[in-house]
């Protein structure tokens, strides 16, 4: 009697797909494939239907932990729903329980006026540097400052809304005499990875610590035997197995929208602490090199 519940859940699934490759009705898909479901797909199921507003501010990893499965049980589970993985069904759950003005900010209200939304913005914001501060392990810091410091060449991943602030970091630490490079292409950073070892350090930066480019990537650098360093927003994520040092934020925004806002303030206030740092820790070589790049770059200006 099962499969037949399963091939009616799987046409409905299909059906309820959108021109756009977008799913829509997510609880009402997990109801009508409940019958096909195991014990661990029920348990997923039901953590999911009864926590649905929990669910789009969790990583894979916390949904994995809260219902004792794993990350690979949670992206199977996303597959039969018709999603290509969690995230998908995150995005797509959040449509049906967050309230559309909430896909801007998490603060607004939809009659906001634009001195109520400044306000709101600006306090976010300023919130979020300070939590980030206030979780920011210095010990890590330290660490992250070493094993750049030693390396013979660093790299530097990011992808999508990270990749302009890997751009950032590459240039910053160009400015202080770093052997760096930047890669934003995922496949070019798969390569790259696989590529490094023990004299290379990489630097990670992914907010939600689950986009499965940059994961795959630090992993593989890992296993060549490069230092690890990933920024990443505190929490549960599948990046940080595959970390030596973590270096959280704390922005409070959710991962439902795709594009990161107070995410990124915090990501470079913890990359100019670092840089600082960095350029602290070898003074008159870094000194020496910022004046050299400023009288290169005096030329670019009038």
């Amino acid at each position: 009697m099962k499969p037949q519940p399963a091939r009616k859940s799987a046409k409905s699934t299909k059906r309820a797909q959108t021109p756009d490759g977008q799913i829509s009705a997510v609880l009402a898909r997990i109801e009508s494939l409940w019958p096909s479901l195991g014990p661990v797909g029920q348990r997923i199921a039901d953590f999911i239907v009864k926590n649905p507003h929990e669910v789009v501010h969790m990583s894979v990893s916390e949904v994995a932990e809260r219902t004792a499965s794993s990350e690979g049980s949670i992206v199977g589970f996303c597959k039969n729903l018709g999603a290509t993985g969690f995230q998908q069904i995150k995005i797509a759950l959040a449509q049906e329980v967050v309230r559309p003005v909430q896909f801007i900010h998490e603060d607004l209200e939809p009659g906001d006026k634009v001195d109520i939304t400044v306000r709101k913005i600006f306090q976010s914001n300023v919130q979020t540097l300070h939590d980030t501060q206030a979780a920011l392990d210095v010990k890590a810091m330290e660490k992250a400052v070493r094993l750049l410091k030693k390396a013979k060449r660093i790299e530097i991943y990011g992808i999508g809304s990270a990749a302009t602030i890997a751009e950032d970091v590459h240039y910053r630490m160009l400015r202080i005499g770093l052997d760096v490079k930047v890669v934003v292409d995922s496949h070019v950073q798969a390569i790259s990875a696989s590529l490094t070892g023990p004299g290379v350090a990489v630097l990670t930066i992914s907010h939600s610590g689950s986009t499965h480019e940059t994961v795959m990537a630090t992993r593989l650098a890992k296993e060549a035997g490069a230092a690890t360093i990933c920024i990443t927003n505190f929490g549960k994520s599948p990046i940080q197995a595959f970390c030596d040092v973590l270096l959280f934020t704390m922005a409070r925004e959710t991962s439902f929208r795709t594009e990161a806002m107070t995410s990124r303030l915090a990501q470079l206030a913890i990359i100019d602490a670092l840089i600082a740092c960095l350029a602290l820790s070898d003074y008159d070589r870094s000194v020496k090199t910022l004046r050299r790049t400023f009288d290169v770059l005096s030329l670019k200006r009038y």
